[in-house]
């Protein structure tokens, strides 16, 4: 017998939709886009775990590396996945102990690790890289193409409000400290 809490997912954009009159329509949007969002990084990271037995940091840090033949150091990699250089090294570390990724010292500061793709690193990478755009794909598939060309337009204003929004903030801030 299926039960209520069985048969529906709650998540954010569904519990502030219980009374909507307490939301405004921005926060509505703001839970939609974060509900979206979630649930499609939630099946990435399964679909990962399940078909390649890896997680979503480690596939991640491995696109980063797949951009570029020289390497890249930690501080590279941490700052284009906004994350810390402790949780690179962390990642980096079973990555080399799998053979996909080399680390090695800089010629110019023996305290910078330089960070590479090794040959089967590139390999199994690509091939996750494929599936995931297959998967990206079919958790679109709902939408027709004209409606995912006007959602990526919308999207991009939506980052360009965004962008001017927290320029407009940091240019308060300044003032104010003046």
């Amino acid at each position: 017998m299926e039960t209520p809490s069985s048969s529906l997912i709650l998540d954010r954009e569904t519990k502030a939709s219980e009374r909507p009159g307490d939301h405004k329509d921005e926060l509505r949007l703001w839970l939609r886009m974060l509900t979206c969002s979630t649930l499609i990084e939630t099946e990435i990271r399964n679909r990962l775990r399940e078909e390649f037995k890896t997680t979503l940091p480690r596939f991640d840090l491995m696109a980063q590396l797949d951009k570029t033949a020289v390497g890249m150091t930690v501080g590279e990699v941490s700052q284009r996945l906004m994350v810390s250089n402790g949780n690179v090294t962390a990642v980096v570390a079973g990555l080399v102990t799998d053979g996909l990724v080399d680390k090695r010292s800089a010629p110019q500061d023996r305290r910078v690790q330089i960070l590479t793709l090794t040959a089967q690193g590139r390999k199994v990478f690509r091939a996750m890289a494929e599936r995931h755009e297959d998967w990206i794909a079919e958790l679109f598939a709902g939408l027709e193409q004209a409606d995912r060309g006007q959602l990526f337009r919308l999207l991009g204003q939506t980052k360009t409000s965004l962008h001017r929004a927290i320029a407009g903030r940091a240019e308060d801030a300044a003032k104010g400290d003046a």
